[in-house]
């Protein structure tokens, strides 16, 4: 599999199996790097690891940006055509926007995580990213 290394060696300390696993289609990995202020969380995902369709709602400010340290994935918004995910990339996610994100099938896929601070925050996890669609990616 392409980008194993981030198993091992990646930028940021892999972490435990993910504590949220119930709410991704694979397994995936939670390296919690920062609590105080802005949470920062480096996420890695193990090939064709996904998580849920999900909403980072606030009231005011909010939202989610992800910071692609390793391997490729992909991001989508609802409504919209997935994009391809590689290391150096950057994806700003609005507040109340329903979205996913995981590896792409042959690859590991890391990214950090950072949860903008806003009023009233918090994540909605919907239903899996349908094995149909993510299979036509």
């Amino acid at each position: 599999m392409k980008n194993e290394y981030l198993k091992t060696s990646g930028v940021f300390p892999l972490g435990e199996v993910n504590p949220y696993g119930k709410y991704f289609i694979g397994t995936s990995y939670l390296k919690m790097l920062t609590t105080e202020g802005v949470s920062i969380g480096n996420v890695t995902f193990e090939p064709a690891c996904r998580n849920n369709w999900h909403i980072h709602h606030a009231k005011s400010g909010g939202g989610q940006i992800l910071l692609v340290t390793g391997g490729e994935g992909w991001y989508q918004e609802w409504g919209k055509s997935a994009q391809a995910l590689k290391t150096g990339d950057v994806v700003v996610i609005p507040a109340n926007t329903k979205h996913w994100h995981g590896a792409k099938k042959n690859s590991w896929f890391s990214h950090l995580s950072v949860e903008v601070p806003g009023v009233d925050t918090h994540n909605e996890w919907l239903e899996p990213v349908r094995d149909a669609e993510y299979e036509k990616l």
